[in-house]
């Protein structure tokens, strides 16, 4: 499992390709994209990502509220879990900076996911 930019071009080695945000990503063609799969419910509430605006100050918060709405949707984790087993499994995410987004905590979560 890996995470990625869904602006970074699609290659073999992705596998099974996952939007994981609520809003699609501007300037990205649903044919560019490659999707297997867009799923918005394992994004962040709208009310947790407006609060958070891509605030670095506010991301150790954010990250708490996240998991707490992880908690909730554990079917979900296990779905996306069960096919990381069976094949490579990348999560894309359309945020500007690579280390604080919903991305490497929900990366994180399943990794922790039984």
């Amino acid at each position: 499992m890996k995470i990625k930019r869904i602006y970074e071009k699609p290659t073999s080695s992705d596998g099974y390709r996952i939007l994981i945000d609520r809003v699609w990503p501007r300037g990205v063609s649903k044919e560019e994209a490659k999707l297997d799969e867009w799923n918005k419910d394992i994004a962040p509430s709208t009310a947790l990502r407006k609060w958070f605006g891509h605030r670095p100050e506010l991301f150790d918060e954010f990250s708490v509220r996240y998991q707490e709405e992880l908690h909730n949707k554990i079917e979900e984790l296990k779905r996306i879990k069960e096919i990381a087993k069976k094949q490579k499994l990348t999560l894309l995410y359309g945020a500007k900076n690579e280390q604080i987004n919903h991305a490497v905590i929900l990366e994180e979560v399943l990794k922790r996911t039984k």
